[in-house]
């Protein structure tokens, strides 16, 4: 059985556009107070980075559910009929198109009206195994980010592909924090009655997240190497924010194989850029990270996607959590 199965992974590539908030016509009003939540709205979560959100923003006013339970991997999820059937019931759904079809073509089904796609909220960019800023390395195949607004490439890339939208804005607290403006704006727009309450929660957030990004522009600003390698390019957007340089050892898609080309790569990257540790997911299969560890003498360490919250995770929640990455960022690069 393969161990990525049973765990939280990071994202999907391929053009994606980062969450779409659905609302009933009615959300907050009829719905909300016929519903069994004691008035609340009713929010499904398709997995935690929306949770996360919906938690934070909508506080006390709103019940939340989420499709992708802790341990299970966000792509591979099936939805069983009583799932599906109660998305049509929902208020607000929160969801990231193209990481998991089932959700997506479940949502296509509810025809829940009113929808936001947030993926305006925030630009979306191409990430292949090698993002961020480039420091004079000068190998050939470093694919540096192509950017794309949000209204492009929504459709028609895959799982593999690499030139697709790079959907892990959530690592990027500037990123979800635009997310997060526009979520609480579509709270505020589907239960009009508590809009204070959820403008007031976003901005927290907002300043939250401000506050984490300065932690990591600080922490990262002096370091004795730039580049940092794991096991797939999840921290694209992460890299380009506090210019450093990812090389991922697959792609975005997580499941892979690395070529012995690219091993060999990597290996002249690690001694050329003075690497100390390859990243693995956390709770996923280390066997790559520790193969090419191996042969390149290099430690190894945890850096966690966030694709889920469970008791193994380095932190309670999303902010604990980003600054266990920092911290394990900050040892491997040096930072002074």
């Amino acid at each position: 059985m393969n161990v990525r199965r049973l765990i939280p992974t990071t994202a999907l590539a391929g053009a994606v556009a980062l969450g779409l908030v659905s609302l009933s016509a009615c959300a907050g009003t009829s719905d909300a107070a016929d519903g069994g939540n004691g008035g609340k709205l009713d929010v499904v979560a398709s997995f935690y980075p929306m949770q996360y959100l919906a938690e934070q923003i909508g506080g006390g006013h709103v019940a939340v559910e989420t499709l992708t339970k802790p341990g299970v991997e966000p792509h591979d999820l099936e939805l069983k009929p009583k799932q599906i059937g109660a998305l049509g019931e929902a208020d607000v759904i929160l969801y990231l198109k193209g990481i998991q079809p089932a959700v997506d073509e479940a949502i296509t089904q509810a025809g829940v009206k009113n929808t936001v796609d947030a993926a305006t909220l925030t630009k979306l960019e191409a990430h292949g195994t090698s993002t961020g800023h480039d420091h004079g390395h000068g190998e050939e195949g470093h694919e540096h980010a192509d950017e794309h607004g949000a209204e492009e490439g929504h459709e028609g890339h895959d799982h593999g592909s690499e030139a697709g939208a790079d959907p892990h804005v959530w690592l990027d607290p500037v990123k979800y924090a635009e997310v997060a403006k526009g979520v609480g704006s579509a709270f505020e727009k589907a239960d009009p009655d508590h809009a204070a309450d959820y403008k007031k929660n976003t901005d927290a957030l907002v300043k939250k997240l401000g506050d984490l990004d300065t932690e990591f522009e600080t922490g990262l600003k002096n370091t004795a190497t730039r580049t940092f390698i794991t096991t797939h390019s999840a921290f694209g957007y992460l890299a380009e924010r506090y210019h450093l340089d990812q090389e991922g050892i697959s792609g975005l898609d997580p499941e892979s194989e690395p070529s012995p080309a690219r091993m060999k790569e990597l290996q002249e990257v690690a001694a050329k850029d003075k690497v100390s540790t390859i990243f693995f997911e956390t709770l996923a299969s280390d066997k790559t990270a520790k193969t090419l560890a191996g042969d390149t003498g290099l430690k190894t360490d945890v850096l966690d996607p966030l694709e889920g919250i469970t008791d193994k995770s380095r932190g309670g929640d999303y902010v604990e959590v980003m600054r266990s990455n920092l911290t394990a960022l900050k040892k491997a690069l040096g930072a002074k």
